[in-house]
């Protein structure tokens, strides 16, 4: 993301997918059309945060850097300076790992 500027608003985030293991603990290689989109990912950006309904922005509780678990089909995928990247909304965001 060093070359494209990109913010995302209110409780949205901007997260990277970590790449899960190719081969089993066994040895066995997975092939890539065999595997499944990782879960995990690191968060790039985040927004400034959503509004109550008294108009005060509640900051997002995650920061740029964690390594987050979201859900199989959460987020908008994108494509920003050639990275794949997701775009998807704080609630979507299952935990915060480590």
């Amino acid at each position: 993301m060093a070359s494209v500027n990109f913010r995302p608003l209110h409780d949205r985030v901007v997260v990277r997918r970590v790449e899960s293991e190719s081969k089993t603990a066994g040895g066995i290689i997975i092939p890539d059309t065999a595997k499944e989109k990782p879960q995990e990912g690191e968060i790039v950006a985040v927004g400034a945060g959503a509004r109550d309904e008294t108009g005060k922005v509640n900051p997002l509780e995650v920061k740029a850097g964690d390594r987050i678990l979201f859900g199989k089909w959460s987020g908008t995928e994108i494509k920003l300076g050639g990275e794949d990247l997701l775009i998807m909304k704080e609630s979507d965001i299952l935990g915060i790992v480590g």
